[in-house]
């Protein structure tokens, strides 16, 4: 192998020091693109393999390998009969030829046990010419060719194939705000399986859907803006630029697409963006340290959620003033509307209620106690049922709205902060940042259909055909 340059060594070293632990331990530079390699479903008949993979690189046209951070070093076979994230990293932007695979150990399970196979010394070259793109975001497949791999039951001859996943039709998208990472992982709702990911400015914390103009806004913490996607090509387009210290940390569309509403937890205001020309038009003070927003079934109102000075602060959408300040229970976070529009029920992650109110006369009918404070929330537009999760349970509930006794949980093994609900296919997302995992259930059967490996420390989710 050629001696590495200057700038490559560099990478390697931060790659090779940080294996363990978060996804992304360092900041992308200006020169990188991130890049993602996902491991594709094996097949049934490998259920009974087992594989220690010891390093991904990637290959650069000067023969340089560029390692990656492997994030999943032991391949159970019945572990991966769904997509899973098997390395990423951020590479110097330029031309790669393929990928490098360590693999150390290999064993097949049967009647007697695990056997160990015989594995090839040398590393694995994977072909496949692919471009980095300074600030882009890639997606690439790795599938292994079970039957070339294992061999008369003793040998594993790593057989694999890599190609960019394609893009599916736009209604089937959906998209996670990785917030440590500084992306946006972008998923096929049918199958379930990643294709893209789109790099954003620092600190991506809340998502915004038009579903109309095909258009995603990203409320960028650390950088004071917010990112405009275009959904179709998968890129941004453009940057809205709010005051230094605003820290928009939520972003929500009014029903026809010409407003944007930044929720900005550095100034305690709400930014009031006009989307045709892109330029905030004016700033509305709410409480103190607001963390969300949603809109009453018209769009007419807007509802802001702020943890610190226990409030709902309301907003008239058409005149873009503050209507009223509802004073509720302790750290207020989220909140979601039932079919009729009537109420709005609140989350608290400081205290063990959920706060109901009545959104025609803005104010509080009635406080629920619950077993401890949530922080995600979300009425099931089918049934009127209250889901309820928060980051330090391990289940996901479901309470009737007018007693707010559970009748179900779905167990999640993690904490969650954050869920959406899709009608077109009739299931629940479930956003765990501890975990770099979303879950998917099936609202109907209450059982969980899929995982989803995405990027580090992901804390909001909204999907095409969202409720």
């Amino acid at each position: 192998m050629k001696t590495l340059r200057p700038w490559l060594f560099a990478v390697w070293i931060v790659a090779m020091g940080c294996q363990s632990g978060q996804v992304l331990p360092r900041a992308r530079q200006d020169d990188e693109g991130a890049v993602y390699v996902y491991l594709q479903p094996l097949a049934p008949e490998a259920e009974r393999l087992r594989l220690s993979v010891d390093g991904v690189a990637a290959l650069h046209r000067d023969g340089a390998e560029v390692p990656l951070t492997v994030v999943l070093p032991d391949v159970k076979g019945a572990e991966a009969r769904r997509q899973r994230l098997l390395a990423v990293g951020y590479l110097p932007a330029g031309e790669y030829t393929g990928f490098v695979l360590r693999i150390s150990r290999a064993t097949l399970s049967g009647e007697a046990g695990a056997s160990a196979m015989v594995v090839p010394e040398a590393p694995t070259r994977v072909e496949s010419n692919f471009v980095v793109r300074r600030g882009e975001g890639a997606v690439y497949a790795l599938a292994l060719k079970y039957a070339q791999a294992v061999e008369a039951g003793f040998r594993f001859t790593p057989a694999f194939s890599v190609y960019t996943p394609e893009r599916p039709a736009i209604g089937l998208m959906g998209f996670v705000a990785n917030s440590r990472s500084n992306d946006i992982t972008v998923f096929e709702k049918r199958t379930f399986q990643v294709f893209d990911v789109i790099a954003t400015g620092r600190r991506p914390s809340g998502l915004a859907l038009d579903q109309r103009a095909r258009r995603l806004y990203v409320a960028l913490a650390a950088d004071d803006t917010v990112d405009v996607i275009d959904v179709l090509a998968g890129k941004p387009i453009d940057r809205v630029r709010l005051t230094p210290g605003d820290q928009p940390i939520a972003v929500a569309v009014i029903p026809d697409g010409s407003t944007v509403l930044a929720v900005n937890r550095g100034s305690n205001t709400v930014s009031v963006i006009d989307a045709a020309t892109r330029f905030e038009t004016s700033k509305i003070a709410v409480g103190s340290g607001p963390r969300s927003i949603t809109f009453d079934r018209l769009g007419r109102r807007a509802f802001v959620f702020n943890a610190v000075s226990n409030s709902v602060s309301v907003i008239d959408v058409l005149a873009r003033t503050l209507v009223k300040t509802v004073q509720v229970d302790p750290g207020p976070v989220q909140g979601s509307i039932n079919r009729r529009g009537d109420r709005l029920y609140v989350a608290h992650e400081l205290a063990s209620y959920v706060t109901a109110l009545d959104t025609g006369t803005l104010s509080v009918v009635r406080r629920f106690p619950i077993r401890s404070p949530m922080e995600a929330i979300k009425v099931d537009p089918a049934t009127d049922f209250v889901f309820l999760a928060g980051p330090r349970e391990f289940t996901v509930g479901l309470y009737d709205a007018l007693s707010f006794v559970p009748v179900d949980f779905v167990e999640t093994g993690a904490g969650i902060v954050n869920l959406a609900t899709d009608s077109e296919y009739n299931t629940l997302y479930a956003v765990g940042h501890a975990t770099n995992r979303v879950l998917v259930h099936d609202r109907i059967r209450k059982r969980r259909v899929a995982e989803l490996d995405v990027g580090d420390e992901p804390v909001w989710l909204s999907v095409m055909g969202e409720n």
